[in-house]
């Protein structure tokens, strides 16, 4: 391994500020009382947007630093950009809600800044171990978050659920990197992907570690049979958590797949093709079937985070750039699409009371028109209705599944998305067709009602307006 140079440390200053910014944030927390907790929110805030000049400032062509174990490119670039954006966004959502329920406190910044960090690594990673830092790193900041409410037994109970299957998932996932070091004698994705090319891909032990390491990837995206945790936790967590945990991580898990299957394991597209059909269909059918029959709103939009992995990985088992972009394009189209969705509950919820029921949007349409059609606009946008953006992200997986010949499974996605459809479509009825119930004040303040409104209008703009997001995600994954 090379010694480490200027360079080296120059490719990863986003991930010092950040990891310095939130040191910083622990330290200066411990001596703020609670009416000056406002400090370590705009430090929050502060770091994430100095983080993100320092990720605007690096090269988009690939660059390897540290020995190989960590990589930067347009790919890693567009992700923590974006990361950093989603982050911002979900700080400003959350702060009301922490506010209200007393629970406005550091720790919630700190750890979810950690887990930005942990998505960062994950983004560059160009090793499996650097892989796994940045998997672990998210992971344990996640569990802390889902705890956050340290009064809530539900938050508890379902922190130690997402613990106890995140730690057998961790292991599972540690477990499938052994095996392949033990046949290939190297961590490293480039040099992986030379000995596949080389004929390493015929051995048996290597498909068998394979097995494992997508058990590990499957568990961690939420896909079915591996999505267990997924409602639970989203429904148990405080929503200003459930906000974080449904848009965030998901680019991280993208990183993930795109790293260990595309770059490193790509000499392997058949083998891990078939695993990812059969993860892909069941999560279609589970995540939308399931999802028809919630009354409450968060374990709905949970069974319809599983229903969107599906899709997710209907691109990534296509195994061909145009896949990978479809892939991509759904992934960061999806995170602004749920980062609304929550936002939503998290704008009629008011201090002991949560709006997370179906029912607690009956006759928004009459109360508050905008935000009913914000909410519209979410609910259309993830059920794939034209002209938003959600109908593109679908149009583009199912092409790319449709140019490797995979027609049938091209069809069972549509069939899915008009089940999916239903659900949607059910909280539109509720909101404008329903008689409208208690009428209850929206105390959230005018910088979530605003940040909202353009999210809301994102999702058409992004529709209507696709191609420039394309160009993009084609620049980065050429």
């Amino acid at each position: 391994m090379n010694p480490m140079s200027a360079v080296d440390f120059a490719l990863a200053q986003p991930e010092m500020v950040l990891l310095g910014g939130a040191s910083l944030m622990l330290l200066v927390d411990l001596f703020l009382t609670d009416r000056q907790r406002q400090i370590t929110y705009f430090l929050g805030l502060l770091t994430l947007a100095l983080t993100a000049v320092q990720v605007a400032a690096l090269p988009e062509v690939h660059y390897a630093a540290f020995g190989g174990m960590f990589v930067v490119d347009g790919v890693a670039r567009l992700l923590k950009l974006v990361s950093c954006a989603t982050v911002a966004v979900v700080f400003v959502y959350s702060r009301d809600y922490l506010i209200q329920r007393g629970l406005f406190r550091g720790e919630y910044f700190v750890l979810a800044l950690f887990a930005t960090l942990g998505i960062f690594v994950m983004a560059s990673a160009g090793s499996l171990l650097t892989m796994y830092m940045g998997i672990e790193l998210l992971a344990l900041s996640q569990y802390a978050l889902v705890a956050f409410d340290r009064d809530s037994p539900v938050a508890a109970e379902s922190a130690m659920k997402y613990f106890v299957l995140g730690a057998i998932a961790s292991g599972t996932l540690l477990y499938g990197i052994s095996i392949i070091y033990g046949v290939t004698g190297t961590f490293d994705l480039g040099a992986l992907a030379v000995r596949l090319d080389a004929g390493a891909a015929t051995q048996v032990g290597l498909l068998f570690g394979l097995a494992f390491l997508l058990a590990g990837i499957a568990f961690k995206f939420g896909a079915v049979p591996f999505h267990m945790w997924i409602p639970d936790v989203y429904h148990g967590a405080p929503t200003s958590v459930t906000l974080f945990l449904g848009a965030a991580p998901k680019l991280a898990y993208f990183a993930l797949a795109l790293r260990v299957l595309a770059e490193g394991l790509g000499g392997l597209v058949p083998a891990w093709q078939e695993m990812l059909v059969v993860l892909a269909v069941l999560s279609l059918a589970i995540g939308n079937v399931v999802a028809v029959a919630q009354t409450n709103l968060k374990r709905m939009l949970a069974y319809s985070t599983i229903s969107n992995v599906g899709f997710i990985l209907l691109g990534i088992l296509a195994g061909t750039p145009t896949g990978y972009r479809a892939a991509l394009f759904y992934t960061i189209t999806y995170v602004v699409m749920a980062l609304g969705s929550f936002a939503m509950i998290v704008l009629l919820s008011r201090k002991g009371f949560e709006a997370d029921q179906i029912e607690d949007f009956r006759g928004l349409g009459q109360r508050h028109p905008w935000f009913a059609c914000v909410m519209l606009f979410l609910m259309v946008s993830t059920a794939g209705v034209p002209p938003f953006v959600g109908f593109f992200s679908k149009l583009y997986v199912i092409q790319a599944v449709l140019d490797v010949g995979l027609t049938w499974l091209a069809v069972v996605a549509v069939l899915f998305s008009v089940i999916g459809a239903f659900y949607y479509l059910r909280v539109v009825k509720v909101m404008f067709f329903d008689a409208p119930g208690e009428e209850v004040a929206v105390t959230a303040g005018p910088a979530l009602k605003f940040l909202l409104s353009l999210n809301g209008l994102a999702v058409l703009a992004l529709g209507l307006f696709n191609g420039a997001l394309v160009d993009v995600i084609a620049k980065a994954l050429p």
